[in-house]
């Protein structure tokens, strides 16, 4: 009877072992299996950031030539294409037109988005699906087909050429982005707190600027930093509706590269991708970048 016992307490003792130590393997293979999933998560999104980076590499290294055309990799190192820039009319003009216009762009694209995301705030369900649908038809229409459109109608008024037209062409493409993170933002903004001013008397623009706006400011520097790239690389609407005087750098580019492979483009195309993240930089700094990205998400 005791052998028995005895017996039966040594199979238990080792049956718990034996589960233990099944338990122990699993548990190592499942922490092998989870770092080399997140080795593998790394390693894809590493080369996804290199397979987006390096060709604004290539770019930056190959304004920093010595040589008369682009090339890559530089023979030498030298400044001389961002002197030859700053001598150079036609590329400052281009450059000043894709700041003004994207700016323009910026304002005019964020005043709408934030117009448009208060008027459809309280939509809901199928409606507010439907309005958001309709608001993103012109990011579905190409470029050629809206530069050709825009093209014979401002011809009618003889604007074709002027740059409030370009603010207004890529203002088509960037509003639908800029009314969609703003619908985002407002959507998780409290509105009880603006009520709470209106009750106090105060306006409802005075509301906004004043208690709606400041807490909105990541989503307001997110829309209008969208709607500023957005129009600082558009270039097939561009194509249509620039003139002579209202060329952007992606125009005056294309029309270079027709002719040779010129420094100057790589130059100019690094100081828009220099001022493009001094912009982000600076809405980092003013509201937290981490809110910057998180809104236009």
């Amino acid at each position: 009877m005791g052998d028995d016992t005895e017996t039966g307490a040594t199979r238990t003792d080792g049956g718990v072992a034996a589960d233990t130590d099944r338990t122990g393997t699993q548990g190592r293979d499942w922490n092998l299996v989870t770092r080399a999933s997140t080795a593998g998560y790394r390693l894809a999104y590493l080369s996804v950031f290199v397979f987006l980076l390096a060709p604004v590499v290539v770019v930056a290294a190959t304004s920093l030539s010595d040589a008369n055309t682009v090339a890559f990799p530089p023979s030498g190192l030298s400044l001389r294409w961002y002197g030859a820039l700053l001598a150079s009319g036609p590329w400052i003009e281009a450059t000043r037109n894709s700041l003004l216009i994207a700016t323009g762009t910026a304002l005019l694209s964020t005043t709408l988005g934030v117009a448009g995301a208060l008027g459809t705030r309280k939509l809901d369900g199928k409606l507010a699906d439907f309005v958001t649908g309709i608001a993103v038809v012109p990011l579905l229409v190409p470029g050629v087909v809206l530069g050709v459109t825009l093209l014979i109608f401002f011809s009618e008024f003889g604007l074709q050429q002027e740059p409030a037209t370009i603010v207004l062409a890529h203002s088509l493409w960037a509003t639908p982005l800029t009314y969609s993170v703003m619908r985002a933002t407002f959507s998780r903004y409290d509105w009880h707190v603006r009520d709470a001013a209106l009750d106090l008397g105060a306006s409802r623009l005075r509301a906004f600027r004043e208690v709606v706006a400041p807490n909105v400011a990541a989503g307001l520097a997110a829309a209008t930093l969208i709607a500023f790239v957005v129009s600082l690389q558009e270039f097939v609407m561009t194509l249509f509706l620039s003139g002579r005087g209202s060329r952007t750098v992606p125009v005056k580019a294309w029309n270079s590269l027709r002719n040779s492979l010129d420094p100057l483009v790589s130059v100019t195309s690094t100081l828009l991708v220099v001022v493009v993240l001094l912009v982000l930089l600076a809405a980092g700094v003013a509201v937290g970048l981490d809110r910057v990205a998180r809104d236009a998400g």
